[in-house]
């Protein structure tokens, strides 16, 4: 269905958008969206953060369960 449009299609959406709304409108929803995306980026760091600060905990209680006896072998 959208695969047509183009570029003079995509122009005047763009044309028709901008009557409708006016500049500063527009201005200030495109603010907000590129607030919602660095808060995005920053959420998705922090989880990635928790996830790595979980895994090195993990890795530093782990422990050696190896038997005795086959401590002694190796």
């Amino acid at each position: 269905m959208l695969n047509n449009i183009g570029l003079p299609g995509i122009l005047l959406i763009a044309v028709v958008v901008l009557v409708l709304f006016g500049r500063g409108k527009i201005s200030s929803l495109m603010g907000e969206v590129g607030k919602g995306i660095t808060s995005f980026k920053k959420g998705v760091a922090e989880g990635n953060k928790e996830i790595e600060d979980a895994t090195d905990e993990a890795a530093d209680m782990a422990k050696d369960v190896t038997p005795e006896t086959d401590k002694d072998k190796a």
